[in-house]
């Protein structure tokens, strides 16, 4: 565990353009599969890369004109036609999902995990690709020359029109719920692969998981040390695994960096029933 976390420390403390998608996510996902070598996955992304830009080529010598479309094409004939990545309909929201192990192994995952997998191919070739958070289910935008194409990666790779973003956030919000230029805003890389752990804490912490679910939050936490709210998810978790010293640490550490007075409030008084333990319950052993 040390060493994975000083990983994703190094990870942290790297712009954010020097972040590897790929690489970042399976070593997320090698917490939970220490019996494995990523070797055989690392090769796998490769081979997706090297097999796009082959496609390419071979489309533009059809073509001669490098065009926004062609490049979809080509991500769409190697990861959705040969590789027949997609998502998993049948559990979309399972823990298996969003681990990017599972998701190679099987060919399906959570909308996260696979625009991970999009992007990373993509941004090999040097083409501009981005993330695009439509509240938790998660698409792909390509553009090139000031034209943008926005897929479903989950979806077969679907193209995606206006009416069906709006569509998409009436399901996800409600039928009240329009699009808004913030629909468009891309995430960082560190945000799709924050967002794409915290997936897998939560459903660690519906199971009881705590351990599980503290090494999650950990793990976030050294990859993106300026999300303070991890140190609020990390004092509870250290109080449930019993580890009170470094639940008080952390609880004091979130109420310095908290902008609001109710969450400081709340973290205050889960501090204060930690405190108010017998002593021995305030050890490390």
């Amino acid at each position: 565990m040390n060493s994975a976390i000083k990983s994703f420390t190094d990870f942290g403390k790297l712009p954010d353009r020097d972040i590897d998608l790929a690489e970042t996510s399976l070593l997320l996902a090698s917490l939970f599969h220490p019996d494995k070598t990523l070797d055989r996955y690392r090769h796998h992304i490769r081979k997706l890369c090297e097999a796009v830009a082959q496609d390419y080529e071979t489309l533009l010598k059809k073509s001669r004109t490098k065009s926004l479309e062609l490049r979809y094409a080509a991500l769409k004939h190697i990861l959705t036609n040969r590789y027949h990545y997609e998502g998993d309909f049948d559990r979309p929201e399972h823990i298996q999902n969003a681990d990017m192990i599972r998701v190679i192994d099987r060919g399906k995952g959570h909308s996260m995990a696979l625009a991970i997998l999009y992007l990373h191919v993509a941004q090999a070739q040097d083409w501009e690709c981005y993330g695009l958070d439509f509240s938790g289910y998660f698409i792909v935008r390509l553009e090139k020359d000031g034209k943008r194409l926005l897929f479903d990666p989950f979806h077969h790779c679907k193209i995606l029109q206006a009416p069906d973003l709006r569509h998409l956030v009436k399901q996800i919000k409600g039928a009240d719920a329009e699009l808004s230029s913030r629909s468009y805003e891309p995430l960082s890389r560190r945000a799709l692969l924050v967002g794409l752990q915290n997936h897998i804490k939560l459903r660690q912490i519906e199971t009881e998981d705590y351990a599980g679910a503290l090494q999650s939050v950990l793990a976030m936490r050294a990859l993106a040390p300026q999300e303070f709210r991890l140190q609020f998810d990390a004092g509870i978790l250290f109080a449930r695994t019993g580890n009170h010293i470094e639940a008080i640490t952390a609880l004091e550490d979130y109420i310095t960096k908290a902008p609001h007075i109710r969450d400081r409030q709340e973290a205050q008084a889960l501090l204060s029933e930690i405190r108010a333990m017998p002593e021995s319950f305030h050890s490390n052993e």
